[in-house]
């Protein structure tokens, strides 16, 4: 499987799983600090590859995530769940831990993040699905996030995160039926 973006990634060593899984090229970011010399080439891969932003799913990753989207709009952002990014214990989560079959999966769903959003999905919403506050509200967003496709969000980020991939009603309320289905059957 061959990636025609470039994949933006934290280190070395997720290079090296990348490179495990498919045929593609990466840029490192080397931690959280992303500076003007990484984001510079990330602008250029965009403008003349595309660009599939890969982060791990930690508090680092996302802000690595958010700076870089803010500065190269138009990006497309691939994620993994907690699960698939697990490494032995004692050990960080991270896509260098993840299978390879895992990461070809994350970066065939990778999706560009929108600003602008029709059909908004309000907080109210969000309550009322039982995905803010309350009993088992994270492991709904845990489920809704695999659904859809976005990664896992805290309970704040979530509305932002649906209005940013443009999740629609329809969409939104297919998802939640497919987590409730899965709750009856636990």
């Amino acid at each position: 499987m061959k990636i025609k973006e470039i994949i933006v990634v934290e280190g070395k060593d997720d290079t090296t799983a990348i490179k495990r899984a498919l045929d593609a090229d990466t840029i490192e970011t080397n931690g959280s600090a992303v500076n003007e010399s990484t984001i510079e080439k990330v602008r250029r891969a965009q403008q003349s590859r595309g660009v599939i932003i890969f982060t791990d799913p930690d508090f680092p990753g996302e802000k690595i995530r958010k700076t870089i989207a803010e500065a190269v709009p138009g990006c497309k952002h691939a994620f993994l769940t907690k699960e698939a990014a697990m490494g032995k214990v004692g050990e960080s989560l991270g896509v260098e831990h993840a299978s390879p079959e895992a990461i070809q999966e994350a970066l065939k769903d990778a999706q560009i993040m929108h600003e602008t959003f029709a059909e908004e999905i309000t907080q109210e919403d969000l309550i009322t699905a039982g995905l803010i506050g309350g009993e088992g509200a994270k492991e709904r967003r845990i489920m809704l996030g695999k659904i859809l496709k976005i990664g896992y969000t805290n309970g704040k980020q979530l509305h932002k995160r649906l209005m940013m991939f443009q999740i629609g009603r329809k969409e939104f309320s297919e998802a939640l039926r497919v987590v409730r289905q899965e709750e009856l059957h636990e």
